[in-house]
């Protein structure tokens, strides 16, 4: 189902900000499940920015659903 939902919405990137609505996890929890693997890695924007693809957060909500 996710496949389809992939190409209506654009792959885009997501700032903190909203990375945090849609997982409801903390920047921390998100740091340490990322560095254990079991979160998408981050993009470095530039030397102060990082942002995520959505359909990599959005892949990993739908994961945790089956939880």
């Amino acid at each position: 189902m996710l496949e389809q939902q992939n190409t209506l919405i654009p792959n885009r990137i997501v700032r903190e900000a909203e990375r945090k609505q849609l997982t409801s996890i903390s920047r921390t929890q998100a740091w340490v499940l990322e560095q254990n693997g079991l979160f998408p890695k981050r993009i470095k924007l530039s030397s102060n920015s990082i942002g995520w693809r959505l359909s990599d957060l959005l892949e990993w909500i739908e994961s945790r659903e089956d939880v």
